[in-house]
């Protein structure tokens, strides 16, 4: 049976989770989950994803995530694939680490109360789950990123927006007081529980009114196959990819002459290879091509001598 496409578009919000292959834990100990909120950082910065709620649990994950640029199914490619790699090189093991595909529930944003729905179901997960007594405060939870809106700007991750949240919630302003009054809110929350609030968030494709799912239903339509999927994804790439390679040339004074000449290990072809690393979800054989640098391996060599 085929797979069911992902629908993408600029601006989208997903509700993502995924679980560890056979139910196993995808985090074995406090290094591991520093791990995957560091490759969440790498990937953010890569595809410019804003996140909305988080939380990780033992052998799965949540993650509200809006895509400015329409990439979810490149950005989690890179993800998954690369916290895997990262995991299993520090645990000694090899194989999968989650099981199959990854959840993708597509979210209202238009400020009807869906993105809070979500949201709420996530932060309030690890109540659900009874990692918290009845003493405890929500912000007791290390693991999620309920207690980031309770912080400063500052001290969040770059990548982390709660003025949506606290839009749908009614409250004008990221300040102190908002902040204290979203806690507050929350910690009500947590004891109110209706019965089937939270279906349309286990199940299904969408959350969102008629509007909303007539709306995707007609994207999905015109949508031709997988190929099609695939072009478009790559597209998107490419484009933050291309548009860091203009700038890097504009910057030392360089031109497409210049890639063709220098050295394939040349200290500004490297310099620029760096950054598309970090910066964008190209692979090696790309940026080996793209930079004029030989062969991927190379590629991978330099960079590794330049983090020495």
């Amino acid at each position: 049976m085929a797979r069911k496409l992902r629908l993408e578009y600029e601006g989208a919000i997903y509700h993502v989770m995924n679980r560890g292959d056979r139910r196993e834990a995808i985090f074995k100990d406090d290094s591991d989950r520093e791990c995957f909120l560091k490759t969440l950082d790498e990937c953010c910065t890569k595809t410019d994803w804003q996140v909305h709620a988080l939380c990780l649990m033992s052998n799965h994950f949540h993650l509200v995530v809006e895509t400015p640029k329409g990439n979810l199914v490149a950005g989690m490619k890179w993800f998954l694939g690369t916290y895997t790699g990262r995991f299993n090189r520090r645990h000694k093991l090899f194989g999968h680490l989650f099981s199959g595909r990854y959840k993708a529930l597509i979210v209202d944003g238009s400020g009807s109360g869906y993105l809070r729905t979500v949201c709420d179901y996530v932060h309030l997960n690890p109540v659900r789950a009874r990692l918290l007594n009845q003493d405890q405060k929500l912000a007791a939870y290390r693991w999620g990123s309920y207690r980031w809106y309770l912080e400063r700007p500052g001290k969040r991750p770059k990548w982390v927006r709660v003025d949506r949240l606290l839009g749908e919630m009614g409250i004008p302003k990221d300040s102190a007081a908002g902040r204290k009054e979203f806690a507050r809110r929350m910690e009500l929350r947590r004891w109110e529980g209706r019965a089937g609030e939270w279906k349309g968030v286990r199940r299904g494709w969408c959350l969102g009114g008629k509007g909303f799912r007539k709306e995707l239903l007609a994207q999905m339509s015109q949508r031709v196959g997988a190929s099609h999927y695939g072009a478009e994804r790559q597209e998107s790439g490419e484009e933050k990819a291309e548009r860091i390679v203009v700038e890097e040339l504009k910057r030392r004074r360089w031109t497409e002459k210049d890639l063709q000449e220098r050295r394939k290990g040349d200290l500004g072809k490297v310099k620029m290879a760096l950054r598309l690393r970090r910066e964008s979800i190209m692979t090696l054989k790309w940026i080996a091509q793209r930079l004029q640098m030989g062969s991927w391996t190379n590629v991978a060599n330099c960079l590794a001598n330049k983090a020495k």
